[in-house]
């Protein structure tokens, strides 16, 4: 069965869907996006995701555009569409058809398009194992309004994931102008030194994540008071464990960085508890 998509209102074959070389979101990467899993046909904190969103659209000035689309109820409408239940979805917005000059004012409709995809989960050996990482030679801009932003300008983040590959490397780790950690390519980092538990903070330029936002309530109902603030480099280095968050991968530990030991380079005792506890928050949000 052909794939089927959700575009502008309407759930039709990919073979399909046409866009507009015009669209802003094409000539200018002028969009966001939303990254979601599901579970069971259950799209894991699906309100997080749309408000995240929104807040977004906000920010780029398109949020009163999308006032006349039910994105909830086209998210599953796209799953159903596909008989899928675990899957990756998609949403991706855009400023819409516009001049070819730089002026959003010209776009006459935002661009609304869903995607649903079957997810395979990794392995419980990638877990055991953990990821590894390199570290960017160049910086990311936490002044610029984009670090906090989901945004379909995401070519810094592509090119990073490929000095990953080209290292041998899982994911990349960037630092901002002054030298914090910031987040990794796809991911928020969080590290772990006896009891304390720290993630850098979005004014470092660390994307606002779902799994982030999910990982930081665990900790603290499990009595543990994690920090947000700035982190030095070297505070990753000398760190007992470490984990990166994202919704596909939920939380992985990370082991090594430039072929260094993070720890005992194996999974850390405080990140196994969280995994396991976030495997629980899954089941009990999205159970029918």
């Amino acid at each position: 069965m052909e794939e089927i998509i959700y575009l502008n209102g309407d759930l039709i074959p990919r073979s399909q869907a046409k866009l507009s070389p015009f669209d802003h979101g094409f000539l200018y990467g002028y969009g966001l996006f939303e990254t979601m899993r599901a579970y069971g046909g259950s799209i894991f904190r699906l309100d997080r995701h749309l408000a995240r969103l929104h807040h977004a659209a906000e920010t780029i000035s398109i949020a009163a555009k999308l006032t006349s689309f039910n994105l909830e109820k086209a998210c599953y409408a796209v799953l159903k569409a596909n008989n899928l239940a675990e899957a990756r979805l998609r949403l991706t917005v855009s400023a819409g058809e516009g001049d070819i000059t730089p002026n959003p004012d010209t776009c006459s409709g935002i661009t609304v398009f869903i995607v649903a995809r079957k997810l395979v989960p990794l392995t419980p050996e990638s877990y055991e194992r953990g990821y590894t990482a390199v570290l960017l030679s160049w910086r990311r801009n936490s002044q610029s309004p984009l670090s906090r932003l989901k945004s379909t300008c995401y070519l810094e983040n592509v090119l990073a994931r490929q000095e990953a590959r080209a290292a041998g490397a899982d994911e990349a780790l960037l630092l901002n102008e002054r030298g914090f950690m910031a987040e990794g390519s796809t991911t928020n980092i969080f590290i772990v030194s006896g009891e304390m538990l720290a993630t850098p903070s979005t004014e470092s330029g660390a994307l606002p994540g779902i799994t982030r936002e999910a990982a930081l309530e665990l900790a603290q109902s499990m009595g543990i008071m994690p920090v947000v603030r700035q982190v030095e480099l070297g505070e990753l280095l000398r760190a007992d464990e470490a984990f990166l968050t994202n919704s596909i991968l939920e939380l992985m530990p990370l082991t090594r960085l430039d072929d260094k030991p993070i720890g005992s380079g194996k999974p850390g005792a405080l990140t196994q508890r969280l995994m396991s506890a976030y495997k629980k928050l899954i089941a009990k949000e999205t159970s029918p």
